[in-house]
């Protein structure tokens, strides 16, 4: 338990730093959303100089910084200029968007990502596992703006995935298990475009842990004693293999949560994507700051999650 609430600690400062620094770039950065005001002759300077105090954006950005934490203790995260309204109302429904898409993606790589891997571990040096190595290593070269726009083509061009939005108009009136149809069609492109752009990094992880394992002794020694390969697999290559599989867990959902920022503003998901990049343009300065904040959060509580898989399957961990 006191490893558990070190790696806590270690996170909370982490995110203080990440807020601090984020906050202090943020404010350097020229311009805010009262420039174009200025350029509107029939807004005169007073009148600018005047919403700038209202809203607290004449003050330094230390003080700035200790305002904006105690709203974000509040759930409020600061006050949206250009949406008028306190950021967090605009937060979590985006944000519920961008985790569901993010789950399942994470679900599906490592769905194709474990086969996949250890199928090439298994078949090391021969055509399948060269193969598959071409494969992923296009995949890895594609980056995934690109994945995005040629899902994109691919639904333009054939109609058969919608584009843009979690329901269709006519869901309106249907029930709770049209509504679930229409959401996981809706979902089936974003989720195919974010899997697709992690699985190569994981097969190549999965297949590095499995085949590692695979030229151990106590695997050898298994094989003598006539114990067939799925057995070997299953029982013994892949537990073994488990720590660094569940390290790279959290890595993973960090990363898919970047990716799903650029494949929501391509594929029209409403999630957080969309709203940050609504947001740089206006110069909207705290809801960027919350954006990154609670992708900083997602990124910790992976981290965390791994950490704490780790510690229930390896006693060595707990023995520490």
């Amino acid at each position: 338990m006191i490893r558990i609430a070190r790696r806590v600690l270690h996170g909370l400062l982490l995110l203080f730093g990440v807020s601090a620094l984020s906050f202090a770039l943020l404010s350097a950065a020229p311009g805010n959303l009262f420039d174009e005001l200025r350029l509107n002759p029939q807004i005169s300077a007073d009148t600018v100089a005047a919403l700038k105090a209202e809203y607290g954006i004449d003050k330094p950005w230390p003080i700035r910084y200790v305002r904006w934490l105690e709203s974000m203790l509040r759930g409020e995260f600061g006050y949206s200029l250009s949406y008028r309204c306190a950021v967090g109302t605009l937060l979590w429904p985006r944000a519920r968007n961008t985790l569901l898409l993010t789950s399942l993606a994470t679900l599906l790589a490592w769905i194709i990502a474990i086969p996949w891997g250890v199928l090439e571990a298994l078949k090391r040096g021969k055509w399948l596992d060269r193969i598959g190595g071409g494969l992923t290593a296009i995949f890895l070269a594609i980056p995934e703006l690109v994945l995005g726009l040629l899902c994109l083509l691919l639904a333009a061009r054939t109609g058969w995935f919608p584009i843009g939005g979690m329901f269709s108009s006519q869901s309106a009136g249907v029930g709770l298990p049209g509504k679930l149809r229409d959401l996981a069609i809706h979902l089936l492109l974003p989720v195919f475009a974010l899997a697709l752009g992690a699985a190569p990094v994981l097969i190549r992880y999965v297949r590095g842990a499995v085949a590692a394992v695979l030229d151990a002794p106590f695997i050898e020694s298994a094989r003598g004693h006539g114990i067939s390969p799925a057995r070997i697999v299953c029982r013994h290559a892949l537990p073994a293999a488990a720590n660094s599989l569940i390290s790279l867990l959290g890595l993973s959902i960090g990363a898919l949560l970047s990716t799903s920022l650029v494949i929501e503003v391509v594929l029209g998901w409403p999630g957080l994507g969309p709203l940050v990049l609504e947001s740089l343009l206006a110069r909207d300065t705290y809801v960027v700051m919350a954006v990154v904040m609670l992708s900083s959060v997602f990124l910790v509580l992976g981290n965390l999650i791994a950490d704490l898989l780790l510690y229930s399957s390896d006693p060595r961990i707990r023995a520490v």
